[in-house]
């Protein structure tokens, strides 16, 4: 596979700076955001990558990864958020959640999309979680459930309305070691990591449309 330009979205910390590297090992040019510089910058120069100021609950600050000059061919969806509190104590949670996993992916798609379609080459990875899944019963605090539902929901739609050279695909990275994780979790971010970089590289072939975790297929 050649290289191909690539945005991860939170790429500075946890499974995101996982991706990066992995996509980063493959000489893919990797894009990563960040809501602070030094993060930002730190991450980046640590990788070997470029980075871009961005708070995706804030779509004023995402111009920069909204309007690239050359596009991406590879986009990430990973950033996320774990608010406390159940929906009716914590209304504001339910907004935020939907802002930064469901609303942001949505505009960055359809910011990268058209330049993946007239390329005839993309794929769009959206993190998810089993938590988001009907099968699984929804679990998880505040609306983390609820948006994590909703990202399968576009990822299920949106293949009508892409050719079949452009791919999108949902993973769960399982219970991993990040801050959002907590030390006691079962899965390192390298381990989460790989089912993102390899829908990310997908063959012509591939799937389209799915929900993966280990590279193999979940229930919606």
């Amino acid at each position: 596979m050649r290289p191909r330009r690539a945005l991860v979205t939170g790429g500075n910390r946890g499974i995101g700076r996982a991706i990066a590297a992995g996509l980063v090992a493959q000489g893919h040019a990797v894009t990563i955001t960040a809501r602070t510089q030094p993060d930002g910058q730190e991450a980046a120069e640590a990788l070997g990558c470029q980075y871009m100021l961005t708070d995706l609950s804030n779509p004023e600050t995402m111009m920069g990864v909204l309007q690239p000059p050359e596009g991406f061919d590879i986009l990430i969806n990973n950033a996320g958020i774990l608010p406390r509190g159940s929906l009716l104590e914590n209304p504001e949670g339910y907004f935020d959640c939907m802002a930064v996993m469901v609303n942001a992916p949505f505009l960055l798609i359809q910011a990268l999309a058209p330049g993946m379609v007239d390329r005839r080459w993309g794929r769009i990875v959206n993190i998810s979680s089993d938590w988001g899944s009907f099968a699984e019963g929804l679990h998880g605090p505040n609306a983390y459930g609820v948006a994590k539902a909703a990202l399968n929901a576009l990822t299920m739609t949106l293949p009508r309305d892409l050719p079949a050279g452009v791919k999108v695909n949902a993973m769960c990275p399982g219970w991993v070691q990040t801050r959002m994780g907590g030390a006691g979790a079962t899965r390192t971010p390298e381990d989460a990591a790989d089912t993102a970089v390899w829908l990310a590289n997908l063959p012509d072939d591939g799937p389209t449309g799915g929900f993966f975790r280990d590279r193999k297929p979940l229930n919606w």
